[in-house]
C-alpha cells in the first residue's frame, strides 16, 4: 500500500512563500504521475498541479508563474514550491500519486495524503 505524507503547510501573509512536500512510501518514479489538489473551505477540490512520468507539467491557470512541481526520484518525495502567494490560495492542499500502469494513457490518481493546511493573510 502506497502511503503520502504531506509537509510544508503553514501561515504566510500575502506574497509570501511556502514549499510543500510529500513523502512516498512507494517508488515515486514508478507512477503514471505525482499531482497536487487543493480545497478551499466550502469549495470541491481542484487540481492545482500534475507531473507525468514522463516530465511533463500541467498547471491550473490560478497558479501557473507562481507555484513549480517537481520530484526528487532519490528521496522518493514530491515538491510544490509556492510563490508570491494570495489569500485565495488559502485551502488544504492534497498530494496524490497516479498508480502505475503498463501503459500510462489515462491517470488513476488513486493514492492521496491527509492533506496539509496553507493559509494566505491579506
Amino acid at each position: 500500500q502506497v502511503q503520502l505524507v504531506e509537509s510544508g503547510g503553514g501561515s504566510v501573509q500575502a506574497g509570501g512563500s511556502l514549499k510543500l512536500s510529500c513523502a512516498v512510501s512507494g517508488y515515486i518514479f514508478s507512477m503514471c504521475a505525482m499531482g497536487w489538489y487543493r480545497q478551499a473551505p466550502g469549495k470541491e477540490r481542484e487540481l492545482v498541479s500534475t507531473r507525468r512520468k514522463d516530465g511533463a507539467t500541467i498547471y491550473a491557470d490560478s497558479v501557473r508563474g507562481r507555484f513549480t512541481i517537481s520530484q526528487d526520484n532519490i528521496n522518493n518525495t514530491l515538491y510544490l514550491e509556492m510563490n508570491s502567494l494570495k489569500p485565495e490560495d488559502t485551502a488544504v492542499y492534497y498530494c496524490a500519486a497516479a498508480r502505475p500502469k503498463i501503459v500510462c494513457n489515462t491517470l488513476d490518481f488513486t493514492y492521496w495524503g491527509q492533506g496539509t493546511q496553507v493559509t494566505v493573510s491579506s
